[in-house]
């Protein structure tokens, strides 16, 4: 029996969040460094232009639905590959601060739509049931860019300079993204009439929408309480792991050295990957997927407790509290786009995610000027304190959540 279609395209979404997540995400603290080492930037004014660069992706993030209504996803996503690529040449090449903060902005519109919100846009037509599945895959293809690009730029910028690396690599995520773009996502399971999940055309439908979701058009949405509680329990969740994830390495470099630190790094990262397709795998069919999310960060919150158990010094409770830590990274992402299958109608739910992932990006935009600020004042053990607290609250508003509905809006067949 042929392999279901869908699954060459949960393939295609993998390694376009490689190339989004490497260019858009890893690559900005690197980028930081370039610039700064090449033109004597200071600190301050590359920091903010990092903030410009996510700030701008937040803004157009919260409107990709209606660009894909008008222009189709191909397009879309085509254009966004080309304006990460040649805000990043922009970064490289500016001489004077306005160009450096154009650049950010051209490179920020094009990550708003080679992020989350494409990844699961692609995915989710194709799947209904195995939707955890299939996300937590193509999602992993970001985690992957953690492992890959940071490396690679340092490497490439080393041997050819910024500006040449930026233009290989860019011409690479466009290139690589129109072939995607054409064989794979302009494709639909109607158009190739195949069905969801794989399931055998015109066999009835199999919804995991809950039964008391209704249409939230225009401003309803914003009023909202599920959509309230799942925003504010991602944001505060996205600006807890960037904040402390910013600071992280420099934590350990004192116990590990450089070398060890960058490994136990990368060992949270690919903790983060396995974590995703664990919850996957194990999360039942009828699991309350705010409660997973929920223990997911609960997860994280020990971890952070263990690492302010190490004192900076312990190095098993260092390894142990950055594992602990990493298993959930991935889910801060995959999670939120699970919960909005079950508690929204099939039409609004690739607008909850736009503005889920929005209004993440514009907090955690700030986060990592504000755990230095905490670091620099209050010392590293109130870093992950902090980081914990946030968490807590975090899954304060998830669990706040489940009470504004009733037992069948929690669950469903």
């Amino acid at each position: 029996m042929a392999k279901f279609y869908g699954w060459r395209v949960v393939g295609a979404a993998f390694v376009l969040a490689f190339f989004g997540w490497g260019l858009g995400f890893y690559g900005p603290p690197v980028y930081l460094h370039a610039v700064r080492e090449a033109h004597g930037f200071s600190l301050a004014i590359v920091s903010i232009a990092v903030t410009v660069h996510y700030l701008a992706g937040a803004f157009v993030a919260a409107n990709v639905p209606a660009l894909y209504c008008r222009f189709g996803l191909p397009a879309v996503t085509v254009a966004a590959a080309t304006l990460l690529a040649a805000g990043i040449c922009g970064w490289a090449i500016a001489r004077v601060p306005w160009q450096l903060f154009a650049a950010t902005l051209i490179s920020g519109a094009g990550w708003a739509a080679m992020g989350g919100v494409v990844v699961n846009a692609v995915v989710s037509p194709w799947f209904v049931r195995a939707r955890p599945a299939a996300l937590g895959t193509a999602y992993n293809g970001a985690s992957f860019a953690g492992l890959i690009f940071s490396p690679l730029w340092v490497f490439l910028i080393e041997i050819m300079g910024f500006p040449a690396a930026a233009a290989v690599i860019g011409l690479a995520t466009v290139i690589a993204v129109s072939v995607l773009a054409k064989a794979f996502f302009a494709r639909t399971p109607q158009q190739m009439g195949l069905a969801p999940d794989g399931d055998a055309p015109g066999a009835p439908a199999r919804s995991v929408t809950s039964p008391r979701a209704k249409p939230l058009p225009g401003s309803l949405l914003w009023r909202d309480f599920s959509f309230i509680t799942l925003a504010a329990g991602s944001a505060l969740s996205l600006f807890a792991q960037i904040g402390l994830i910013t600071h992280l390495y420099s934590l350990l470099v004192p116990a590990l050295g450089k070398e060890w630190a960058g490994l136990v790094m990368g060992v949270g990262t690919g903790a983060g990957m396995g974590g995703r397709m664990l919850v996957a795998a194990l999360m039942p069919a009828g699991a309350d997927r705010r409660l997973v999310a929920g223990l997911s960060y609960a997860v994280q919150i020990a971890g952070t407790l263990t690492l302010i158990a190490a004192a900076g010094s312990n190095i098993p409770l260092l390894l142990i509290g950055v594992l602990l830590f990493g298993v959930g990274i991935g889910n801060v992402t995959s999670m939120p786009p699970l919960i909005a299958q079950v508690e929204f109608v099939k039409e609004d739910v690739p607008r909850v995610v736009a503005l889920n992932v929005a209004i993440g990006q514009a907090t955690y935009s700030f986060a990592p000027a504000v755990f230095g600020f905490i670091r620099e004042f209050a010392g590293a053990g109130t870093v992950f304190l902090v980081a914990a607290l946030i968490y807590a609250f975090a899954i304060g508003a998830l669990l706040i959540g489940r009470y504004g509905m009733t037992k069948s809006a929690r669950a469903y067949p």
